[in-house]
Formats: structure tokens, sequence, C-alpha cells
């Protein structure tokens, strides 16, 4: 979906950077991998600043990616307006924040701490958005597109990765008079069939596996069972059994050559 436009970047824009995402972006080898956050800790960024007024000039990012900051900014939609400022014309921001979907947006810059943490899950968060964050993105002059593990995995292989198939991200592009697109239920595609294909053939080959693994523990346990009886000291009786079968074959074996 944004192979395309991800194979030639000259800047990539990454807000509040975790050790986690930093070299997973860097990886896609932008000319310029600008890490930008407002106050310096632990974290390495490069450029100290707010979304609400990015040090940037128009039209020149080709990937923002902002997941997880939105809903700590009162005035989140200075930042969206941002966002769509520094995009370049073919560029594309990567954004996600908490969503209850079928739900207005619950918002409160005021609220004092522990209601914060009740209302919007911590005491850092202003809100706990709704549907109409797609609205305020569009307002703000940008296109979206809606992306989930489910629509893009599928709900198989999302289960096995251990991953929300239904956690959104928006895929924004700047562009006025955008409308929000109308909700759509995932349906299945080529690449989501592929992958549960490959699922099925990964369960069929791991049940195989453990199959033999139990045969070759069964196969184990029977030639130590054997090993311990064939060192096992005779008894009397086991003795006297085996000193007759040594004569009868003696006696077997001089018959046959007289």
């Amino acid at each position: 979906m944004l192979g395309p436009t991800l194979e030639d970047l000259d800047t990539l824009l990454e807000v509040a950077p975790s050790p986690e995402t930093s070299p997973i972006l860097g990886g896609l080898q932008p000319r310029r991998h600008l890490r930008l956050d407002l106050g310096a800790d632990n974290r390495l960024v490069d450029v100290l600043g707010s979304l609400t007024d990015l040090p940037l000039a128009d039209d020149s990012v080709d990937l923002l990616v902002c997941y997880h900051v939105l809903e700590h900014i009162p005035d989140d939609r200075a930042a969206m307006r941002e966002i769509a400022r520094v995009l370049s014309t073919s560029g594309i921001a990567l954004l996600q924040v908490p969503f209850r979907a079928g739900t207005r947006t619950d918002e409160d810059p005021d609220a004092p701490e522990e209601e914060r943490l009740r209302r919007f899950g911590q005491v850092d968060h202003v809100r706990y958005y709704g549907d109409d964050f797609e609205d305020r993105l569009v307002e703000s002059g940008l296109a979206i597109q809606r992306v989930s593990p489910r629509s893009l995995l599928g709900p198989e292989m999302s289960t096995w990765l251990h991953v929300n198939p239904d956690e959104l991200v928006w895929i924004a592009r700047p562009l006025a008079g955008a409308e929000v697109p109308p909700p759509r239920t995932p349906t299945s595609t080529s690449l989501t069939r592929s992958l549960t294909a490959v699922l099925g053939e990964m369960t069929r080959l791991h049940g195989e596996l453990d199959r033999q693994r139990q045969e070759t523990r069964r196969l184990r346990s029977v030639v130590e069972r054997l090993r311990e009886e064939r060192d096992r000291p005779l008894g009397i009786k086991e003795s006297a059994r085996a000193g007759a079968l040594a004569v009868r074959r003696r006696v077997g074996r001089t018959l046959a050559r007289d």
C-alpha cells in the first residue's frame, strides 16, 4: 500500500521518537531523519519543537509519523493544520490515537490529573478520541484513509502475531476540501488470503513437527527400556533359562556337523 510512496524519501519527521520505532523508520533510508519532541530526555532527538508550531518549511516532509501524541496536545487542531502544512504534495502522515468508535471525543484540558486518568487513561492526556477525530483531520486540510491489522493482514494472521486486529492507523495526505470516507467493513484481499493460506500451512507443519517429536520421544523411551533390560543382572530363573538355551544351541550345532 505504501511501498512506492516510501521508496525514495527525502525528509522523514518522527514526532516523539521511541527506541522501538526509530530503527525501523531509519531502515527506510531517508536522506534526512528528523526526530522531534518538546524536550530532551533519555531519547535522542534532532529537533526541539512543538507539533503546533513546527520549525519546518511548507511542503518539506515526505513522511511524518505521529503515534499517540495528539491526545496530549490541548490545541490538537493547530497540530493537525501544521501536519497538513509541512507535508509535501506527495507526502503522507501515519497517525494513531486512543480511539473509541461510535462515540464523540471526550476532552477537557483543564481536568485535574485524577479525572484525566479516569476519563482519558493517563494523567498527561487531555482527551479520548471518538468518531469526530476524522472530522478534525479533514477540516485541517487532510484526506484520510483507515487501515488496521485486520484489513492488511486478515484476522487469523493478526491473532497469530498477537496484535489487535481492529486497532486503527490513519494515513493522511494534504488535500483541502476532502471528505470523511464512509465506514467500511474490511474484506479479504489477495494479500490477506495469501497470508491466511501461509498461516494454515505453517499450522499444519507445526502439528506434523509436534507429532514427529512425540514419536521420537516414544522411540527414545523404548530404546532406553531395552538398554536397561540388556544391562540388568540376570536372576536365577533367567540364568537357568539362558544356560539351557546355550546348551541346546551347542547340541544343535554338533548334530548339524554329524
